[in-house]
């Protein structure tokens, strides 16, 4: 693994990685670049298989980017995402631990909460947290 200083580097290499291409506001092609036909092929195969998959991270993401991106697309991504799994168990020889279902959905909550505390602050309200669960 020393070969590939980040995750990004190795998922360059596969060719799983998308490109960025926008000027001006327009936004063009962000294709992905040929890389290992194999390896791309066994990626893509395991997004497919872990978009079937219930109660897990990549099952969600895979249903999450489907809806909009369309599946091609999305197991493109989860395909991605598991080559940098796969890089970060080999380099720091963990084990692996699912996110969980709802970690986006948690993450989006966390950051609206934040989001509009700041917002209620700025237009000069005293904010107080509540809790969802009182206090016994």
């Amino acid at each position: 693994m020393n070969r590939f200083p980040t995750a990004g580097h190795l998922a360059s290499w596969a060719g799983m990685a998308p490109g960025n291409n926008e000027s001006a506001g327009k936004r063009r092609s962000g294709k992905t670049r040929k890389g290992s036909p194999w390896l791309r092929t066994l990626l893509v195969e395991a997004a497919y298989a872990a978009g079937r998959t219930k109660n897990t991270y990549l099952g969600a993401q895979y249903r999450r980017l489907a809806g909009r991106k369309g599946k091609k697309r999305a197991a493109i991504a989860v395909g991605h995402s598991i080559l940098v799994i796969a890089y970060h168990l080999l380099r720091t020889r963990q084990p692996y631990e699912d996110l969980g279902v709802d970690y986006w959905e948690q993450r989006t909550r966390q950051a609206q909460e934040r989001r509009l505390f700041r917002q209620a602050q700025a237009l000069g309200f005293t904010v107080a947290r509540q809790d969802d669960k009182p206090a016994a």
